[in-house]
Order: structure tokens, then C-alpha cells, then sequence
């Protein structure tokens, strides 16, 4: 038997720039030509945007090709719709010199991304976030993906944008529920790196429930800031950026299991929540930040009760089935402190003992915490 060795040179380092204001979606696409050099644009959004406006004021007059997603949100993320996005883009004769822009919330920005990973082999995407959870996190870092039938983000790539453009106004045309779930991002973004910007949105909320430019400003950019330093130290999460995955593990299995009726935001606050009950659990935290927590989710009026045909053994299939697992079961990131996460022996994740999640979850559907 003969070997051939085949050296792959390395990928270049790269950057892109997020760039964050208020009232200016108008002027996005002069900039994207700019910085694109005239690629001919797809820009892929749904039809909760297309009706509020922003397709309309972002495109101003221009005419570029587009695809709406309807059903909007996480019903409409499978690979059905990623075929039915390529096959128009084929259509529309756009070659590896196009470019796919984003606009809209973290559905259409984890399918736009992973159309444009996979597209003619990869095209440049360029994010353009619309809701407190796309603007807090999906739209910065690279992942993208859609779901399986059987769990989230099962199709997927590491795909970073060109460029991500953030007008907090488009939070403007939100609902109350939607804008206030999409807060939990940014609070799981404090509460895993920065204590003093837990203090800051504890302190806040008022103003930012009103959606003054000012503290929307000022929150992309704390999340941008947190969610940047992480990425670059480990952008194909192999430990580091596991630390963003904090109350997901649990919270994507409740959000699969109630077949997306619940928000992204709300079933990360009941992960979240999970997360704290393991803590106590191990003895690692006080009920204080719990109580902070549940204080905190309550003046944004979101429900912590998981529905009550969802049982302890469903949530433990699934978690099995993370597509972060390992022999079937996932580690978990837990907190040594607000704004500060345990790390043991260089893991950023800790491995749980089976036994520990089903006694939390126990507590967590009794609403006993």
C-alpha cells in the first residue's frame, strides 16, 4: 500500500467589522457594495420583516433579488427551505461571485449563513440583525445551520460574515414578547463574562424595556465585546466557546420537546434557570442568583414553566442527542460565580453525571426551585 501526503496550507486569519447605531438600515447597501465590490446581492429575510418595513426601507428603492421565508421562525429552519433558497439563487443565475445578505432575526440568519457556506461551495454573508436575540448573538461568530426532525442545528458550518450592521431601531417594530425574550441572550452573556454588565441590566431595564437608542446601543455593544473575545480565542468551539452555550444544553432540549412553540429566549431561561438548580446542586452557588434570576425574568414577563405534557425522560433523550454529545451525553457549562464561569482542568464544560440532570429537571417541571 502506498501513502500520499496532501498539505493543506493553512486558512488566513480574518476579521470583520460589526457596526452598531441607531436609524440608518437605509444606507447599508451603498456599504455593502463598497465593501463587496459590487457582487451581485441576495438578500434572504421573512415575512415578519418584509411586513415591518425594514426589507423595504434596506433595499430603498433598489432592486435586488430576495427570498422570503414563510412560515417565519424556527418552523421554517430545515433543509427543505435551504434547497428551495439555492434552487431560486440557481435560477436568479448567481454565480461564486454573489453575496447573501441577512436580514431579519436568528432563523434567518443561521439559514442565510449556511446557504452561503454551502452555496457554489461558499459566498461571502452579510448579517443584518433585527431582534434582541440576532443582534445579542446569532448574527456574530460564525454558526449557522438548520434543524432535523429529531433535534436543533443538526445541519450545520462555521461560517463567518463578511460584515454585521446593527440598527437598534429595527427592535423598534418588535413585540413585547419577542423584544423582552431576546433579552436573555444578553443576560446569559453577563452572567458568563462580566458582573458589572449583570449589575448594568439589572439596574437598566426600564430604559431598555422602552427601547431608548442609548442602552440598546450600549448592550450590542457589551455583547458584541463578550461574544468577539471568546470567539477569537476558540472559533470552532473546542473548549472556550463552549461557555456561550450556558443554559442551552437544557434549554434546546425544552425548546425541541414543545416543538417550538416556545421562544428561543424563553426556553434558554429555563435552561438557565436548569443550570442554576445543577449549580446548587453541586454546591456552587447560593439561591441568591436564582432568586436574582427569577426576579429579573419575571419584570420581563417570561414564563419559567415548562408545558406539562414535556417529561423528565423526553428532555433526557434529546439532551443525549446534542450535537455537542459524546458518547451520548454532553457536557454542561455552569458558573463559578456571576460573570465568571467554572473552569475545571482547562475545561470550559463540566461533565454532569446523568443522575444530577434528571434530579434538576425533576425540580424544574415541578416548578420547585
Amino acid at each position: 500500500m502506498q501513502k500520499i501526503e496532501v498539505k493543506v496550507p493553512a486558512v488566513p486569519q480574518g476579521s470583520y467589522t460589526i457596526a452598531i447605531g441607531a436609524d440608518f438600515l437605509d444606507s447599508i447597501i451603498a456599504q455593502i457594495k463598497t465593501l463587496l465590490r459590487d457582487k451581485p446581492l441576495f438578500i434572504l429575510t421573512d415575512t415578519n420583516v418584509a411586513k415591518a418595513g425594514h426589507l423595504e426601507k434596506l433595499t430603498a428603492g433598489t432592486k435586488i433579488p430576495c427570498h422570503i421565508i414563510t412560515p417565519p421562525g424556527e418552523i421554517s429552519k430545515h433543509i427543505a427551505t435551504v434547497t428551495k433558497i439555492i434552487e431560486q439563487m440557481e435560477k436568479e443565475a448567481l454565480g461564486r461571485d454573489c453575496a447573501v445578505i441577512a436580514l431579519g432575526g436568528g432563523t434567518a440568519g443561521d439559514i442565510a449563513g449556511f446557504v452561503a457556506a454551502i452555496y457554489k461551495r461558499g459566498v461571502p454573508v452579510v448579517h443584518i440583525p433585527t431582534t434582541t436575540v440576532s443582534q445579542a448573538d446569532s448574527s456574530i461568530g460564525g454558526k449557522t445551520g438548520v434543524d432535523s426532525s429529531i433535534s436543533k442545528n443538526a445541519y450545520g458550518a462555521f461560517y463567518h460574515p463578511s460584515a454585521v450592521f446593527i440598527d437598534v431601531a429595527t427592535l423598534k417594530t418588535l413585540d413585547e414578547k419577542q423584544f423582552n425574550s431576546g433579552l436573555v441572550e444578553s443576560i446569559k452573556h453577563a452572567l458568563i463574562a462580566d458582573a458589572d454588565y449583570f449589575d448594568y441590566l439589572t439596574k437598566n431595564l426600564e430604559d431598555i424595556i422602552a427601547r431608548k437608542y442609548e442602552p440598546l446601543e450600549y448592550i450590542a455593544r457589551q455583547n458584541c465585546r463578550i461574544k468577539a473575545a471568546v470567539v477569537e480565542e476558540d472559533p470552532c468551539e473546542k473548549n472556550k466557546r463552549r461557555m456561550l452555550n450556558y443554559g442551552h444544553t437544557i434549554g434546546h432540549a425544552v425548546e425541541s420537546a414543545s416543538e417550538y412553540k416556545l421562544s428561543h429566549g424563553q426556553a434558554v431561561a429555563i435552561g438557565i434557570i436548569a443550570a442554576n438548580i445543577i449549580e446548587q446542586k453541586l454546591g456552587i452557588d447560593s439561591k441568591k442568583r436564582l432568586d436574582e434570576l427569577k426576579q429579573l425574568f419575571g419584570k420581563l414577563n417570561i414564563n419559567l414553566q415548562v408545558p406539562a405534557n414535556i417529561k423528565t425522560g423526553e428532555l433526557l433523550d434529546i439532551i443525549s442527542r446534542d450535537k455537542k454529545a459524546v458518547n451520548k451525553w454532553p457536557r454542561f457549562v455552569l458558573l463559578e460565580k456571576t460573570g465568571k464561569v467554572l473552569c475545571k482542568d482547562g475545561q470550559w464544560a463540566c461533565q454532569i453525571e446523568q443522575k444530577i440532570v434528571r434530579e434538576a429537571i425533576d425540580i424544574l417541571l415541578k416548578q420547585q426551585f
